[in-house]
């Protein structure tokens, strides 16, 4: 039997502490959360134990009495390991797992082992075992009998599964060869960036909660073949694909990983390269999951994140997910254009890319030009490349006159501005 067979079998505990300066809904909806992330990893949660406290215990994260209760459940249980929601310090684990003969694991870790399971990309899964090392190294000390435990299922799988037990010098030797590689695999992903700019196409990247329906709207979009579950983190490579919006422009759409409340900081840095796509959009579609009773602080949790990758000033559209899935009204969280859909309804996918096509608008500069009738390889130029919002012929002057918007930044806007210059009625607008 394989270790993924024997994962699914896994029955587990997990723990958490609500703190004074957390309210009990949060509370709540972190703990679902931790639910499915570990059913996602393939455990069974056997039961949730639960504590209020002033802040977490220093020492073992849960006080005194809670850990003797945890400790009898676990010895009357079947459960062999237990999660915590909460990123544990070493000596926390140290002390829990002193108390407690089974497999202890926090949030971190979970998720870790979530993007392990997932990484297809050699990228991917450099990045992941970039992400475990640093986890691992300022928990080796004094964990020798700890890490010896951690024989199989959760919280153990992936690239970086084998360093476990190694000493810290190999770890950052080991640390130093990855992010060499991966600055390989960065420059190859930027080349590849710039000719898709010198190609002139507009890029959207699609971003959001993990599990918001990203990668079932870019199906949806672009009827390709790509990996659609309803799973937490069930895209960790990034995934481009050609669309044609309603006017006949080709645009290019990019599924990036989907973020999380407290996504581990290793995971952010690790992840930066491949979030750099977000980064280089020309229009960003936020992606929420309307029909989560936590929508809104999901949606912060990806602005904030967009914050901080410095990706905050791409225009964005925010697109309500999951509308079939409502049960009463709806009302956005902000001011900021946004579509209510269902990735499921045709009806919808055709609102949502005109939404797109009037977002785009507002950045691009407006055009009126003539175009001879045996200038063919322009007007398919002008159909795939811009909004073309009207072509008429003129049959006394053979000519036709094209209205539409153009990026600034493209160089169709440029040969435009170049081509309008001899012609009297031709207009071309500088964008906003």
């Amino acid at each position: 039997m394989s270790d993924y067979a024997k994962v699914e079998a896994e029955d587990v505990i997990i723990v958490g502490v609500k703190s004074d300066d957390m309210n009990e809904e949060d509370f709540q909806y972190r703990l679902e959360e931790l639910a499915a992330l570990t059913k996602t990893a393939g455990g069974k949660v056997a039961m949730t134990v639960t504590q209020n406290r002033e802040k977490p215990d220093n020492a073992t994260y849960i006080g005194k009495g809670k850990v003797e209760e945890l400790k009898q459940l676990t010895e009357e249980s079947s459960s062999d390991l237990i999660i915590f929601n909460d990123e544990l310090s070493a000596s926390q684990v140290r002390n829990l797992t002193k108390e407690m003969d089974v497999k202890i694991i926090d949030r971190t870790q979970l998720i870790l082992d979530i993007f392990a399971k997932r990484a297809q990309s050699r990228e991917g899964k450099l990045q992941v075992e970039l992400a475990q090392l640093n986890y691992l190294l300022p928990r080796l000390r004094g964990q020798g009998h700890v890490l010896s435990r951690l024989g199989g299922g959760i919280g153990t799988r992936g690239p970086g599964e084998t360093q476990l037990e190694i000493d810290q010098r190999h770890i950052r030797e080991r640390m130093t060869e990855i992010r060499r590689q991966l600055e390989q695999v960065v420059a190859h992903r930027a080349r590849y960036r710039e000719r898709r700019k010198r190609n002139e196409a507009f890029q959207i990247a699609l971003v959001g909660y993990t599990n918001a329906g990203k990668s079932t709207l870019l199906h949806q979009l672009s009827k390709a073949e790509i990996l659609v579950e309803d799973q937490l983190f069930a895209t960790l490579d990034p995934t481009t694909k050609r669309i044609k919006l309603p006017s006949g422009m080709n645009v290019l759409l990019t599924d990036t990983v989907g973020f999380i409340q407290q996504l581990p900081t290793t995971l952010v840095a690790a992840f930066r390269s491949t979030l750099e796509e977000v980064k280089e959009a020309d229009l960003i579609l936020h992606v929420v999951d309307a029909a989560n009773p936590d929508f809104v602080n999901h949606e912060k949790t990806v602005s904030d994140l967009l914050r901080e990758l410095d990706a905050s000033t791409i225009p964005m559209l925010l697109v309500y997910n999951k509308r079939d899935q409502l049960t009463g009204d709806f009302f956005p969280a902000g001011d900021a254009p946004s579509a209510l859909i269902s990735a499921h309804d045709q009806a919808d996918l055709d609102k949502l890319r005109t939404k797109i096509e009037a977002s785009m608008e507002k950045e691009f500069a407006a055009y009126y030009i003539h175009i001879e009738a045996w200038e063919g390889k322009w007007l398919h130029r002008l159909m795939e490349e811009t909004i073309q919002v009207e072509r008429t012929f003129d049959e006394t002057t053979e000519q036709y006159r094209v209205r539409g918007y153009a990026s600034p930044n493209s160089a169709i806007y440029h040969e435009l501005k170049q081509k309008s210059s001899g012609q009297q009625e031709s207009t071309l607008g500088e964008g906003e």
